[in-house]
């Protein structure tokens, strides 16, 4: 069970308490993980498995959250986008903003980051190849986090140095539903247990509150990757599942695939509901 620190007003815990009740999720989510871990071993790399599935064109139109961040990011602005992936935001945004810091510490991710650059003929983006908090000092006009705090256990100082590279606006686009959980049915039909569950945009948002920034809250359609075919899929699951190809355990996930995906002329996706899609915007304490 989550042992979150005791709060006298569980509508207004503090921030001690919220980032507590933050981490043991993160923790115990990790160790459920670790339990379970079949014939996989840990990875240095863990997105490069699927690197590939995160590239997208910079100038594709229709996307609600693309839309949205350009609302937000003035076309003289620097943007710091934290966890950048293969530039799904980050390259579409360098049309947009003077200049985009990416950062981002998986090699496989970063390819496609490059390539997508090489492809499309854009120079405006920086590319750091670290964690984060980053080592060098790195400053902007906005900070942006994409799917990235769900599985991070130390999330204040995560945050408090996402705040301090800031000038004017933090954003951050999360899903009311973890990403990982669509593997959520398949880990029970594999490990026999469910799948203790990640914190997502409902807990950002009480955490934000306890750490005493007001949030402004949109919400956008949201674009869900699409995994190509039926390899894709399990490749992605595979990932999730920390199992083999070819095992008895991969073997479980085809038979019940066709339950959980929908086909789509030449795309698979998943069947199941992703949830809300939140864009958080607040400004750093310090200039709010």
């Amino acid at each position: 069970m989550c042992h979150a620190a005791p709060v006298t007003d569980p509508l207004r815990p503090d921030s001690a308490a919220a980032l507590t009740a933050w981490a043991d999720r993160v923790r115990l989510n990790r160790e459920q993980v670790e339990r379970r871990r079949k014939a996989m071993p840990p990875r240095d790399d863990y997105y490069a498995p699927i690197a590939a599935m995160f590239r997208a064109d910079p100038h594709r139109e229709g996307d609600a959250t693309v839309e949205a961040l350009r609302s937000l990011v003035r076309s003289g602005d620097t943007v710091l986008d934290i966890g950048a992936g293969g530039g799904r935001y980050a390259l579409p945004l360098a049309l947009h903003a003077r200049e985009v810091i990416a950062v981002e510490p998986s090699e496989g991710m970063r390819e496609v980051l490059l390539e997508g650059m090489a492809e499309h003929g854009i120079d405006n983006v920086r590319v750091v190849d670290s964690r984060w908090p980053a080592d060098e000092p790195l400053h902007a006009d906005v900070a942006l986090i994409s799917h990235v705090g769900y599985d991070i256990e130390d999330f204040g100082p995560f945050l408090d140095a996402m705040e301090a590279a800031a000038s004017r606006l933090c954003i951050a686009v999360m899903l009311s539903k973890p990403p990982p959980s669509r593997a959520n049915p398949f880990w029970e039909a594999v490990h026999g247990e469910p799948r203790d569950p990640l914190p997502a945009l409902p807990e950002f948002l009480v955490l934000q509150l306890a750490r005493g920034r007001l949030c402004e809250v949109s919400f956008a359609e949201y674009d869900a990757i699409g995994y190509g075919d039926d390899e894709g899929v399990l490749r992605f699951l595979r990932q999730q599942l920390w199992i083999a190809e070819g095992t008895p355990e991969e073997a479980k996930l085809r038979a019940i695939l066709p339950d959980h995906v929908d086909y789509e002329g030449d795309d698979v996706r998943f069947r199941q509901d992703p949830g809300k899609l939140g864009i958080v915007r607040w400004e750093p304490l310090a200039k709010g």
